[in-house]
């Protein structure tokens, strides 16, 4: 098992957690729409850290992306299993044809 494993799975338990005892139980139970919102600022975060050039605020920005990533999954039911099972489904076609191939909404 990986560490992005572990953390679903940690996240996953803390979702039955008391929110007075777990910022993760505490974020979910402000709902979905907080837990996006929460992934949005830490993404902005990253991408200020990359244009700055700072490789440890990258990576430590990064981080928290992927956990806020997980949080927000957890919080519409979506499981990372799911998200990658997607990503190899992928594997071996191009960006360009798996864009063009997308339907149009």
């Amino acid at each position: 098992m990986n560490t992005l494993d572990t953390l679903a799975q940690t996240i996953a338990a803390r979702a039955e957690a008391d929110p007075d005892s777990s910022w993760t139980a505490k974020l979910l139970a402000k709902g979905p729409e907080k837990c996006a919102e929460k992934f949005g600022e830490e993404a902005i975060e990253a991408i200020i850290e990359a244009v700055k050039d700072n490789r440890d605020g990258l990576i430590s920005e990064s981080a928290d992306v992927l956990f806020h990533l997980l949080v927000m999954l957890q919080s519409r039911g979506v499981s990372l299993d799911e998200v990658l099972a997607e990503l190899a489904r992928r594997q071996g076609t191009s960006g360009i044809a798996e864009k063009a191939a997308r339907p149009k909404s």
